[in-house]
């Protein structure tokens, strides 16, 4: 049987603006995405019966709940496609960290069985079927970063700077809808009048409220910030700050492992994921 492995990378708000709240409950956003490589790494391997498996298990998230497991049987069910997959998943993006880990399982899901199930699918169809599953599911379907409006999902390419950056992980998992739902959340920043988008932008209007919940993440980035400018990725719970070199951003993590968890990793403007596929064409 036919079997693909894949990155599913992480992802960063390099910063996040909430602008308004929509009459559904979602919010306004203007943010802009790059990705990071650092990857899980997600296993397939072809099936003729129609079945889908996650073969790991994943603490806390039952089988049929999970995002992977979702945008499998979604995209089998309007493909029409009788073949099924195992999958298996080695996990190293934390979940709750706001750099994407469950978005980007589902995207690379359904670009591995797009392409192992031969659906011909094009990347705005898949996108459209990603969006159903969550809003940061998009951009890792397209796999560039971008500067996203809406919910996450109106994407324009750009090519921000690609440093190393410092990535520490506090050991907390910051729940997405607790501070959406916040009172005290900022939903009223202008939207950005200039295009392309400006450099220098660096808010995230989610951070004050997680650093008021979680003193983990406070203490994280009084940390990082000693030493770079430190921001909140997303709604949390994961940091990072940016440096000109991998030399110098391994020397602040080993400065920080004794109290901190976290990892280096460099920016990049075109997905791991999107890289790998390239090759296989």
């Amino acid at each position: 049987m036919a079997t693909l492995t894949l990155p599913a990378p992480a992802k960063l708000n390099l910063w996040l603006h909430i602008i308004g709240r929509r009459p559904d409950g979602y919010h306004e956003l203007e943010t802009v995405f790059q990705f990071l490589d650092h990857a899980d790494q997600l296993h397939y391997s072809l099936r003729d019966d129609g079945q889908i498996h996650l073969r790991t298990e994943i603490a806390g998230v039952p089988h049929d709940s999970n995002l992977i497991v979702k945008a499998a049987r979604q995209l089998q069910q309007q493909s029409g496609c009788a073949l099924g997959v195992d999958i298996w998943l080695d996990k190293i993006l934390p979940m709750g960290g706001g750099i994407g880990g469950g978005s980007s399982n589902a995207a690379t899901t359904l670009l591995a069985l797009n392409h192992l199930w031969q659906l011909g699918w094009d990347e705005d169809r898949l996108a459209g079927l990603g969006l159903g599953l969550g809003a940061d599911v998009p951009v890792f379907v397209r796999g560039h970063a971008a500067f996203a409006q809406g919910v996450g999902e109106q994407l324009t390419p750009v090519d921000p700077e690609e440093p190393w950056y410092v990535v520490l992980v506090p050991q907390v998992s910051v729940s997405t809808a607790e501070i959406f739902s916040h009172p005290e959340l900022t939903r009223d920043s202008l939207p950005l009048k200039m295009r392309p988008v400006p450099e220098g932008n660096s808010r995230n209007d989610c951070q004050p409220v997680v650093e008021q919940g979680y003193p983990e993440v406070r203490n994280a980035l009084n940390l990082l910030g000693k030493y770079t400018e430190a921001r909140l990725t997303g709604t949390g719970s994961c940091v990072f700050g940016a440096f000109p070199s991998k030399a110098e951003a391994d020397k602040v993590l080993a400065l920080l492992s004794e109290t901190q968890t976290g990892f280096v990793a460099k920016g990049s403007n075109i997905s791991m994921l999107h890289r790998k596929l390239q090759s296989l064409l």
